[in-house]
């Protein structure tokens, strides 16, 4: 599929309603921090997608779209989320991720991008050249991935009660 920016904004745009949705009733046994920077539950990686939302995506676009001599992107701490306090409950972030993602969006479509735009560049402190095009279609990718790893955790959680059919459930394997 060619990457088209309205087709990316759906996802986008989605992601705060479907994580929303799946966990804002949930026992905390279901959505709770793991405390383990390797296994993230679902509380860490909303945690992840809000400071993805301050320090990542815009930020790293902007850089792009400015095209000032400096395209270097600051390093992204992919573990932030475990330094910062975790009393607050999911649904307190799961507002403030909606809240945070929803102006993005709006600055992001704000810019009213051309083709000649998206294949500006920066430069990744691990990948070099980047294009705005792979940035924001990473995002989108990126969304998903944490989709998949928040549902494969909470699956994990019934792995020795399925039984037999275990064999059948691939989100297990």
């Amino acid at each position: 599929m060619k990457f088209e920016l309205q087709k990316a904004i759906e996802i986008l745009r989605q992601t705060p309603y479907v994580l929303t949705r799946l966990l804002e009733e949930l026992s905390p046994e279901w959505t709770a921090s793991s405390g383990d920077e390797t296994n993230w539950g679902a509380y860490d990686v909303i945690g992840h997608l809000i400071h993805g939302e301050e320090a990542d995506w815009i930020v790293r676009a902007e850089i792009i779209l400015s095209q000032d001599g400096d395209r270097q992107f600051t390093p992204f701490d992919r573990t932030a989320q475990f330094s910062r306090p975790s009393d607050s409950p999911i649904v307190d972030l799961l507002s403030e991720f909606a809240h945070l993602r929803n102006h993005n969006l709006e600055k992001l479509i704000g810019w009213q991008l051309t083709e000649k735009e998206l294949k500006l560049t920066g430069i990744h402190p691990e990948f070099g050249e980047v294009t705005l095009e792979q940035l924001l279609a990473t995002w989108v990718v990126h969304d998903l991935n944490h989709i998949r790893q928040i549902v494969t955790h909470m699956a994990a959680q019934y792995e020795g009660v399925v039984g037999p059919w275990k064999e059948y459930l691939s989100i297990l394997r």
